[in-house]
């Protein structure tokens, strides 16, 4: 599979976004599904209370095309892994909507409704018949580092979920999310097609374009948020690709921007309760720390996809 094919996956899902975000935005906006602003958030917050939701359902409506196209080459336990987190998302994103605020799910039940499907996932993976690097925790050239197969489950489930909601946790600037994640799939694809896997090449070229396409409606000031339905099928695809293309621990290279946000609220919230009440950061996810710093919303979003960038160029270049 040449990069050629890949650009067109990246525009068939392109393709089935522009017309899946019109007709959300029309939808979501008459059936009243739209976002309220997160309580501890900055002030400047506020203006976006009323904003549709539940945009991400434009990556599903991609990945799915991807899979009837695709037939047999995509893996259908890949899709099905980023459908069900989006459902996950999808309720937690009604019970916020129907209830007035921005307390959905609990994060411990999404955390462990997320783990329990890495779970079914990771074991259909296993005793399915599609070819794929099986145990590889990182591979470059000739050099693949393999793990015991106990501990490649362990690390698979870890690197789903935590993938998960670290890309959950970015999803707070109009534009943020779905752009810091074109960058790493883009690798991935790369990465996936150069070692003949195309069901992860194909998936996260259609993920990237379907990103692309989604911010022309999430752009600032967005007209459209992806909700956790978005971002929780963002992080399902992004973590599945990483296993099925072997590259599980080049997420942590590539995928840098949501490290980083992840444990800005780890270390917040941890400092806060060891010095009990002191804080390291003036707000945690990291892009609000920026924000209440003084950078508009759109240099902090332009900043961390350019950090996305160097970082996924990094992951391609050790891995080429």
């Amino acid at each position: 599979m040449n990069a050629g094919t890949l650009l067109l996956w990246a525009l068939f899902g392109f393709a089935i976004a522009v017309p899946a975000g019109l007709v959300l935005l029309l939808l979501t906006g008459r059936l009243g599904l739209r976002q309220h602003a997160y309580e501890d958030a900055p002030q400047t917050h506020r203006v976006k209370t009323g904003t549709p939701t539940m945009g991400g359902l434009v990556f599903v409506a991609a990945l799915l095309g991807a899979l009837v196209a695709g037939r047999v080459t995509l893996l259908p336990e890949l899709v099905a892994l980023v459908v069900c987190c989006a459902l996950i998302g999808f309720v937690d994103d009604m019970i916020t909507v129907r209830g007035g605020s921005k307390r959905g799910l609990r994060a411990r039940t999404k955390f462990l409704a997320t783990a329990l499907v890495a779970v079914i996932f990771l074991r259909a993976i296993d005793a399915g018949v599609a070819p794929f690097p099986t145990d590889t925790l990182f591979h470059a050239g000739t050099f693949a580092l393999i793990a015991p197969h106990w501990l490649w489950l362990l690390l698979g489930i870890l690197a789903i979920t935590g993938t998960i909601h670290a890309v959950n946790l970015t999803d707070g600037l109009d534009g943020l999310a779905a752009g810091s994640v074109i960058p790493p799939l883009i690798v991935f694809s790369l990465v996936a097609a150069q070692s003949n896997v195309p069901a992860a090449a194909i998936a996260a070229a259609a993920g990237a374009g379907a990103c692309a396409a989604f911010l022309i409606f999430n752009r600032h000031p967005a007209k459209l948020f992806m909700g956790d339905t978005g971002s929780l099928a963002l992080g399902a695809l992004l973590g599945g690709v990483a296993i099925v293309s072997g590259e599980m621990l080049l997420l942590v290279i590539v995928g840098g921007v949501f490290v980083a946000e992840a444990l800005s609220v780890i270390v917040q919230v941890s400092y806060f309760k060891a010095t009990r009440g002191k804080r390291i950061l003036r707000m945690s996810p990291l892009h609000h720390h920026f924000e209440l710093g003084g950078w508009p919303e759109t240099k902090v979003t332009a900043r961390f996809w350019l950090a996305s960038f160097i970082c996924s160029l990094l992951g391609w270049t050790i891995v080429r």
